[in-house]
């Protein structure tokens, strides 16, 4: 097999310890990087780790297990994919974050890799590479940099319900996102795909107390913990993240069901959205309500379906 290499590069105004600790905590990389929908730690010690990715490469989800390991002197990560995804044969690299000065760095993200024999697969896997690096090192610099300025921008809250129903019966309801329309008050219309079981595209149109529609769109995976992750790729105005969990944890003889949200607000837009004169504050407690609100409704609705008297299953897997 032929193995190629790129070279990508670019110069954040933030400290150099301050990225490298951003590039080293994976789990926060769907706050980063717009490709990459989810993130786990699998294995971890001193020297590096075992992770798992799931990101867009080319408008479809892939996902794949690395093994990092950590040079901190340096600043350097290397990291190498244990299982590839077609039609990546073998890819390896290393983030290297270099200081220019106290405020300022330089990071280097470098790329090898192998593609498989199929028809074009090079010229994918460089496509791919070239658009994922550029768009994540410019992410990088966007999200280090406002870090630095507004760190209170990203905020992450939580709703629960108990629900007398077993985790999987509850969990049916918000997989068959397909039925939310029928479902949900606030759902419009849904669209929803599964290129393969676990991976789907989610596009709903969801209507305000107001009766505003706003339409978004999210990739959705479905975990081996049963726990279903989402990030949004069409966003409201106000955001620049939009990312969470549903998750089902037995309690009590039931089901404790979560909705997580993780969101990184706009502070320029605050006053052409919500007017002028409001603040980051007034902002953040909007987006609270308005999430929640749909949320809650989610999740009593989960509540009322599960608990109804015992129907044929409509699970699709």
């Amino acid at each position: 097999m032929s193995l190629h290499h790129t070279e990508h590069a670019i110069t954040i105004a933030a400290p150099a310890q301050a990225v490298h600790d951003a590039l080293r905590s994976v789990v926060n990389w769907p706050d980063i990087f717009p490709p990459t929908i989810h993130a786990e730690t699998l294995e971890h010690d001193a020297s590096g780790d075992h992770i798992r990715l799931w990101a867009t490469a080319n408008e479809s989800l892939k996902t794949w297990t690395s093994r990092r390991t950590f040079d901190p002197e340096q600043r350097r990560i290397t990291f190498r994919q244990v299982v590839s995804a077609p039609p990546v044969a073998s890819m390896s690299g290393e983030w290297v974050v270099q200081e220019i000065d106290a405020d300022n760095s330089r990071v280097l993200l470098l790329h090898s890799f192998s593609p498989d024999d199929s028809a074009g697969a090079r010229e994918w896997i460089e496509a791919a590479v070239d658009t994922n690096s550029t768009r994540e090192l410019e992410s990088l610099k966007s999200a280090a940099e406002a870090l630095a300025r507004r760190p209170e921008a990203t905020v992450t809250f939580a709703d629960s319900l108990w629900i007398d129903a077993e985790p999987a019966r509850v969990r049916e309801f918000i997989d068959r996102a397909d039925l939310w329309a029928e479902r949900l008050a606030h759902v419009d219309a849904v669209t929803l795909t599964e290129p393969v079981p676990g991976h789907q595209f989610l596009s709903l149109d969801t209507r305000t107390p107001e009766g505003d529609v706003h339409t978004t769109a999210s990739w959705r995976v479905v975990l081996d913990s049963g726990d279903i992750v989402y990030k949004q790729t069409r966003l409201p105005a106000l955001l620049s993240l939009h990312r969470g969990r549903w998750s089902f944890t037995p309690r009590d003889g039931g089901t404790l069901a979560t909705s997580e949200h993780t969101v990184a607000l706009i502070t320029e837009a605050i006053p052409a959205i919500l007017g002028t004169g409001k603040t980051l504050a007034d902002a953040t407690a909007f987006i609270r309500n308005a999430l929640g609100r749909n949320s809650l409704s989610t999740l009593e609705n989960a509540k009322k379906w599960a608990e109804s008297t015992e129907r044929g299953s409509d699970v699709r897997r």
